[in-house]
């Protein structure tokens, strides 16, 4: 697979909330942060466990990718999307309220082997603090 059809796919990925579905767009070694968590994930059964952990604690998900970019050698890339969702259950440090939520992100990616192989993703968490009643 090459590195667009990679990002091509990562929206619908990871709206499903299937980690089976998102996970062979990565690298079995895949090194995996979300920055704002503080989360860093190595290799896939570590990404599976975020993967589930997190998405099996939100309803309504959904990725809207509104920009992505791929270098001209094809090994690293970008996304800009935004996150649509609400939290159901409680993860650890953000107890759910069921409150809407649409957060703006980016994703930075670096490729080999026609897969993801490092992710780091960057989100706005002040502003979903407060669309979800956990801030003023």
């Amino acid at each position: 697979m090459d590195s667009q059809r990679v990002l091509d796919q990562w929206g619908p990925a990871w709206s499903s909330g299937d980690a089976g579905k998102i996970l062979p767009l990565f690298t079995e070694d895949v090194h995996f942060e979300d920055v704002p968590l503080g989360v860093v994930t190595k290799g896939h059964a570590e990404l599976r466990g975020f993967v589930t952990g997190m998405l099996g604690a939100l309803a309504d998900v959904r990725f809207e990718v509104t920009s992505r970019f791929v270098a001209a050698d094809g090994t690293s890339g970008a996304l800009e999307w935004i996150f649509h969702g609400r939290q159901v259950k409680d993860v650890p440090g953000l107890p759910a309220t069921n409150t809407p939520f649409h957060v703006r992100g980016s994703s930075v990616v670096q490729f080999r082997d026609g897969k993801i192989a490092r992710e780091s993703d960057y989100w706005d968490l002040t502003t979903y603090m407060k669309q979800v009643g956990l801030s003023k």
